[in-house]
């Protein structure tokens, strides 16, 4: 099986600049492929902002970075209705939304008024101020960073917000050696200064259309559905798997397909992009979350309690 070249040219890109994490990097351009949006949670300094102007970078896309803060508004993503005193009329000036990769840096520290204001454009891609509706760009993407909840100055996103991100993913602390490489290519500058664009968005449309035209046997599709409906009757959860979720899992699963090289979903596709699609979206019961029992863990106990398709 042959790697489509536009994933491998963007990995070995992003690789240039990310070190050691490639099986991150790997399920990240999955979620990309896939059309969706992507949460990078992790502690603060390990690369997760880096990684987005990369990507933005690698396609030479448009890209708007926010610093979310408790004092952000909404019109200060979107944008608003400026009165102009020439023409005694109200116009509209877009917001920093209105690009092909948005970047919500530290989106947890935001109000959770604020945080809402993506919703519309995460579901619909498209922005409505004072009830007239604005199409995003065609490749719009939200790239999310937030720091755990427990730090200081953080507030846990709604369940709605996150339901809307295909995936939930973390990079984690580098190893020693790669460490090294990172302190001695960094000695003077950063390498991202040095990265070059290597494909363009119209590349990306065509490869997103490729992955739609992935095909999902019958058995397959019923054993995704198997999972799904497995979270719904776990007594363990008090919020299992919505329906936008099966999307995302059944999306997903195409583009790790079409990443290896095949045009059909097998159930290992499934189980490698599990945990990252699922794992967000379930609401563990109090006293299963109290005893130490982590979300990611409770899908792996799903998935092993489902029945493979042979």
């Amino acid at each position: 099986m042959v790697q489509p070249k536009i994933f491998c040219d963007i990995l070995n890109n992003l690789e240039k600049i990310i070190q050691g994490k490639q099986e991150v990097l790997k399920q990240f351009l999955v979620c990309y492929f896939a059309g969706g949006h992507v949460l990078l949670e992790d502690v603060p300094g390990v690369g997760k902002t880096t990684l987005a102007k990369s990507l933005a970078i690698s396609v030479q896309s448009s890209f708007h970075r926010v610093q979310f803060t408790p004092d952000l508004l909404p019109a200060d993503i979107t944008g608003n209705m400026i009165y102009s005193p020439k023409t005694g009329e109200f116009h509209f000036r877009p917001g920093p939304i209105f690009s092909d990769i948005f970047l919500a840096d530290e989106i947890n520290r935001a109000s959770p008024r604020t945080q809402s204001a993506l919703l519309e454009a995460m579901n619909e891609s498209q922005v409505s101020i004072e009830g007239k509706a604005s199409p995003l760009s065609k490749v719009f993407t939200v790239i999310a960073t937030q720091n755990p909840v427990a730090f200081h100055g953080t507030y846990p996103l709604p369940e709605a917000q996150l339901d809307r991100f295909y995936m939930r993913l973390g990079l984690g602390y580098p190893d020693r050696k790669d460490e090294l490489a990172m302190l001695n290519t960094q000695q003077y500058n950063h390498p991202i200064l040095h990265l070059n664009p290597i494909t363009q968005v119209e590349s990306i449309l065509q490869a997103r259309e490729e992955v739609k035209a992935v095909t999902m046997g019958k058995e397959v599709c019923h054993y995704l559905l198997d999972i799904v409906e497995q979270s719904r009757k776990d007594t363990r959860l008090k919020l299992g798997i919505s329906p936008r979720g099966s999307l995302a899992f059944y999306r997903t699963a195409q583009s790790k397909a079409w990443s290896d090289g095949r045009n059909y979903v097998i159930p290992d596709d499934l189980k490698s992009v599990a945990k990252e699609v699922l794992s967000h979206r379930i609401v563990l019961e109090t006293k299963v979350y109290h005893s130490g029992i982590s979300s990611e863990e409770l899908i792996k106990d799903i998935l092993e309690q489902t029945k493979v398709p042979v």
